[in-house]
């Protein structure tokens, strides 16, 4: 199937987890995750509906941008963003979804102020506590909300996560379970400056389970596109 196919039949699985947690399908985002895939591929998960698209690499976006590769969609920076590239993004996105410290989520805003714009982002939590990911614990994002309320350039609009990789279905309901009720408890303190919140988690092979616990954005690549093309 091509790229709009693969969307069609994504939607319908959502609309399918949806109905059965009671949910309304259209409060959540279809983001195409597009990294590795070049500009065309951008444009034809467009043509097919996509919501909107999501980058990894600053570098990456930075090229497919010149080539008109998000034109009529969002753009969204989903990857881990060094500090040193926060004004490469800062911007030039509608939405970055790994503000992963204190320390970026300054750096951002310090962009964003020499930019003169408020950029919006969500606090990446590290749900599972793993040493090999970024992210504020648990406990800390409440203290990192206190912090973002003292920034002019900053406006967080919510919360992602990405719990432990694992092969068995349903395994990282309780991660996305924890994610949903820290959502729902700072949800308003994050309505106050915002009319737009994301509670951002699933992904291709997790997103019917995301969407049971509540996620409100999907960030779906592989089952969209394919396999990645890592010669892009």
């Amino acid at each position: 199937m091509g790229i709009a196919e693969n969307i069609a039949e994504i939607r319908a699985r959502m609309a399918d987890a949806a109905a059965r947690a009671g949910r309304d399908v259209s409060e959540i985002t279809l983001l195409g995750a597009s990294k590795m895939n070049d500009a065309s591929a951008c444009r034809e998960a467009i043509a097919g509906g996509i919501d909107a698209l999501g980058e990894n690499r600053v570098q990456e976006m930075t090229r497919k941008m010149a080539e008109h590769a998000y034109d009529g969609r969002p753009l969204h920076f989903i990857g881990h963003l060094q500090k040193n590239k926060a004004r490469q993004v800062v911007g030039k996105v509608e939405l970055i979804h790994s503000i992963d410290s204190p320390e970026l989520l300054s750096e951002v805003s310090r962009a964003a102020e020499k930019a003169g714009v408020v950029q919006n982002v969500l606090l990446e939590v590290n749900i599972g506590m793993e040493e090999s990911k970024s992210g504020f614990e648990y406990g800390a994002v409440e203290a990192a909300l206190d912090e973002a309320e003292t920034l002019s350039g900053v406006r967080v609009c919510g919360l992602m996560a990405i719990p432990p990789i694992s092969s068995e279905s349903g395994a990282n309901t309780p991660y996305f379970e924890k994610m949903r009720d820290l959502f729902v408890d700072i949800s308003p303190r994050l309505l106050h400056n915002s009319n737009k919140i994301y509670l951002s988690m699933g992904m291709s092979d997790d997103f019917e389970d995301a969407i049971a616990a509540g996620s409100t954005l999907v960030r779906v690549g592989t089952a969209i596109f394919g396999r990645r093309n890592y010669n892009i």
